[in-house]
């Protein structure tokens, strides 16, 4: 009877120590089979090439294991934002998208934002400059774009037209560009203009003609709509000033004449060299390359009225998430849902456009386990060397400003401003029909501004 208790007890403790053996092991394995999971997402742009994304993509594949595979789509820009809003409301869109900054008030109740377990306000800040905070924080901390560059206006100067003319250097100020501009034009003796010194005036014949306009008003001071007070009610001092620098270089009674709407496209007068300077974006630079390889340029930062508070203008695409998609369910993969597409379209874009510091934290959705895993790559800093466009995120822009091509868009970005537009299409419409009005004298600059105020209102109801 002894020898019974003696063998059963020691039956018990060889199972007990079995079971606790077998606990840690369980345990410390990957996940169960209902546990995994994995996605496929797609993405839509227009000024990218698949290329642009191989060498990041396939290092995503071995720091995200719930993500199968990311398919790059692009799309013509005349085209683009139709086919993604058709796309959308028929539930087929992509799962990532790029949105132009000023979209963003269209499109913020189709867009997911981030779930906090993956980003938070503290770390986006850190991350990126200050006019990607401002556009794409929700009034509640909510995370709704992230962006792999930004751009913001310089000016593009012809060193040989400023060289005949003895000009040594770009101007730093409105007044500078004015005297300079003055000194670069040429008209002829019926009036023509045979050389212009800056593609200012008009409207339609600009490239970003509502843009500078912009810049204008915002480098003057001017309270502009912002998500809490959404009506246009202008400084009519500061309007009247910002409409009346402006149409002075298209007045043919203005000494400052050097532009009207016969003139060739601003970026086309630049390439073939009858343009001193214009005001435009980083992505112009390749513009101008290709059609004139031998062209003397250069690219200094936008003039400002004050250098104590300087401000830019910024006109850029940032990467969002896609609120609603039907999910296409592949045969022999455990269903996903909304929620988890979600979740991993917004862990690729933090891989994507976060400093990484050599690694990555994989997290996944249904049992929020993290694994951390080595990243060989930093995947903005990767974009940004082969595209050679202008940051998003504050220490590759650190790096940039000592750059000879991209300094000028660098130190913009960092001092950029926009504001509200809650339907961006139409806002710029209603600038380019005051400035016409005024060109045209159907209007006085009062009669404009009180124009543009009904206007605006209407819009932003």
């Amino acid at each position: 009877m002894i020898k019974n208790k003696k063998k059963y007890k020691i039956k018990i403790v060889a199972l007990l120590l079995a079971i606790f053996m077998i606990v840690p092991v369980v345990s410390g394995c990957a996940e169960t089979k209902s546990q995994k999971y994995l996605v496929d997402l797609e993405v839509w742009g227009s000024f990218d090439d698949n290329n642009d994304f191989s060498e990041i993509l396939a290092e995503l594949r071995a720091v995200n294991p719930f993500i199968e595979k990311v398919v790059y789509k692009k799309i013509p820009i005349d085209s683009y934002e139709s086919e993604l809003i058709d796309a959308m409301a028929a539930g087929n869109g992509p799962d990532i998208f790029l949105v132009n900054n000023a979209w963003m008030p269209r499109f913020e109740d189709k867009v997911a934002p981030a779930p906090n377990d993956i980003i938070i306000e503290k770390d986006f800040r850190a991350n990126f400059i200050d006019i990607v905070a401002n556009e794409f924080i929700g009034k509640n901390g909510e995370i709704y774009g992230a962006p792999l560059s930004v751009d913001s206006l310089a000016l593009y100067y012809n060193k040989d037209l400023f060289n005949a003319a003895g000009i040594t250097s770009a101007p730093t100020t409105w007044s500078e560009l004015l005297d300079d501009s003055k000194k670069l034009t040429r008209i002829d003796e019926v009036g023509e203009i045979k050389q212009s010194g800056i593609a200012m005036g008009t409207i339609e014949n600009i490239n970003r003609s509502t843009d500078i306009v912009d810049l204008l008003m915002l480098q003057n001071g001017a309270q502009m709509p912002s998500r809490d007070i959404i009506g246009f009610k202008p400084d009519y001092s500061i309007a009247k000033n910002v409409l009346g620098f402006y149409t002075q270089f298209s007045k043919f009674s203005s000494p400052a004449y050097t532009w009207n709407k016969r003139m060739n496209y601003s970026i086309d007068a630049f390439y073939k060299g009858d343009l001193a300077m214009m005001m435009n974006y980083s992505w112009h630079m390749d513009t101008i390359k290709s059609k004139n390889s031998k062209l003397d340029f250069s690219i200094a930062p936008i003039p400002q009225i004050s250098s104590d508070k300087p401000v830019n203008f910024a006109n850029y695409w940032s990467f969002v998430v896609n609120k609603n998609k039907q999910i296409k369910q592949k045969e022999g993969r455990t269903p996903i849902n909304n929620e988890i597409r979600i979740h991993e379209a917004w862990q690729f874009l933090k891989f994507l456009t976060f400093k990484n510091d050599g690694k990555f934290t994989a997290i996944n959705y249904k049992t929020k386990n993290k694994k951390e895993y080595v990243s060989k790559i930093d995947p903005a800093s990767l974009y940004i060397e082969k595209t050679k466009r202008p940051a998003a995120r504050r220490d590759l822009i650190e790096k940039q400003k000592t750059d000879p091509t991209l300094s000028p868009f660098a130190y913009g970005n960092l001092i950029a401003k926009t504001w509200y537009k809650k339907n961006s299409n139409s806002v710029e419409g209603v600038w380019a029909e005051a400035i016409e009005s005024i060109n045209k004298g159907d209007f006085t600059t009062d009669q404009a501004l009180r124009s543009v105020e009904l206007r605006m209102a209407q819009i932003n109801k």
